[in-house]
């Protein structure tokens, strides 16, 4: 029987000689991710269990970075939850603040993660992975509090969507844009409870940065989960880490004559930067039809954008110039080690000149939760996943997404503004 490429990865973990969509399986979890919201409750679960140790103390992966560095004294508990029961269990893999990154840049930037995996998240853009090839996707805080205990977790197995982009990539255009073109045009629920899987030449192009993006962002579309098959350039980044916890990379394809609930197929080559706006990430329009929409805050960074090429991007345009009159420009990398990155090559002082602030990682801007949230009637233009309405702050807010050189545009005239304008 032909299978998809998360049908393999699904069926591999299991205990089942064939598996097929709708089919309820329990499979074994490679890595179990927690973070500072979700992962305090999984923990009270695994306690009132009784069970007295995890099932392997090296494949759980603890991250405090929604509101850490804490905000405040339930900020602190919670990220004190996760470093006692680090303590507790002898976890290796616990990330404290100076170690840190936004989780889904951190675990496979640290290896944690690799080609062929099955790796549950109590976050729902656990489906980053997926870039790698790897079947990953977001599960609810119980869901975890089990896998802790014996590294089982139970799946629908879904459907898969096949996106098909022939053509080439205008400059400035990226994998960023490929999502929001995607989600605009199947909507927030056009891959509902689906495997979303990313081919065709233009995908086989695209960097790293930008297959995690495109993945990132597949749960915006509903889905379960966000696959690229891996090539050679899946195989160089892979390889130029440690083994994840000792777990060879497993390189997994799509059989010819696999079944696909839908494919759709796109050529790319007039594609403009896209624009998601208020309140929905499938509500996109070309950069160029939005040139009138002023902006108050600009917000680089994040699990979706925040990596070094995003960066380095972001500083081309920054370059020489300043953020306009009333603007608040935030930047913050994904990780400490991007962070170190940006301070060698000299993009936070790029940042800094421009009048921007250069945040340690951290996904407070994104959820609303600190380091620029928005009061009523302010207008934000973000590099991050979501836009629902009150997503940075008021609900009376309202929130843009786009690439981050459309960021960096936007910054420096204070609208909405396609990067050839600077």
């Amino acid at each position: 029987m032909p299978y998809t490429i998360s049908e393999k990865i699904l069926l591999a973990h299991s205990n089942k000689k064939d598996i097929h969509p709708g089919e309820f399986i329990e499979v074994n979890v490679d890595i179990a991710l927690g973070n500072d919201i979700t992962a305090p409750f999984a923990i009270e679960q695994f306690k009132k269990s009784g069970v007295k140790h995890v099932f392997d103390k090296n494949k759980i992966v603890l991250v405090p970075d929604h509101f850490a560095p804490a905000k405040d004294l339930r900020s602190a508990n919670q990220c004190k939850i996760l470093a006692n029961f680090a303590a507790e269990q002898k976890i290796k893999n616990y990330f404290e603040v100076g170690c840190m990154g936004i989780e889904h840049a951190l675990l496979p930037e640290m290896g944690l993660v690799t080609s062929g995996d099955l790796v549950i998240g109590a976050d729902s853009h656990t489906c980053t992975y997926g870039a790698l090839g790897a079947y990953s996707t977001g599960v609810g805080s119980t869901d975890l509090a089990r896998a802790f205990i014996d590294g089982k977790c139970w799946f629908k197995v879904p459907g898969s969507v096949k996106f098909i982009y022939k053509g080439k990539l205008k400059k400035w255009v990226g994998g960023k844009d490929l999502i929001l073109f995607t989600i605009g045009k199947i909507g927030v629920d056009g891959a509902l409870y689906k495997a979303m899987e990313f081919s065709g030449p233009v995908i086989r192009t695209l960097s790293m940065d930008d297959r995690f993006s495109m993945s990132n962002m597949a749960i915006e579309a509903g889905a379960r989960a966000g696959l690229i098959e891996p090539d050679g350039i899946t195989k160089k980044y892979v390889k130029g880490r440690p083994k994840a916890q000792g777990r060879a990379p497993k390189f997994y394809a799509s059989d010819k004559g696999a079944h696909y609930d839908y494919i759709y197929e796109w050529d790319i080559s007039d594609l403009e930067p896209q624009v998601a706006c208020p309140h929905l990430p499938s509500n996109t329009r070309v950069v160029s039809e939005l040139n009138k929409v002023k902006v108050d805050q600009v917000v680089i960074g994040s699990c979706t954008n925040g990596r070094i090429s995003d960066l380095r991007i972001s500083a081309k345009i920054l370059k020489g110039k300043k953020a306009a009159p009333g603007v608040k420009l935030i930047i913050f990398p994904a990780t400490q080690k991007i962070y170190l990155e940006a301070v060698k090559e000299g993009l936070a002082e790029i940042f800094i000149k421009a009048g921007g602030v250069f945040s340690t990682p951290t996904c407070g801007p994104c959820l609303g939760g600190h380091m620029g949230i928005l009061t009523e009637g302010e207008v934000a233009l973000a590099t991050t996943n979501r836009n629902f309405i009150g997503r940075m702050g008021s609900p009376k807010s309202f929130v843009y997404l786009s690439n981050p050189a459309v960021a960096a545009a936007s910054a420096i005239t204070g609208r909405i503004t396609h990067p050839e304008e600077i």
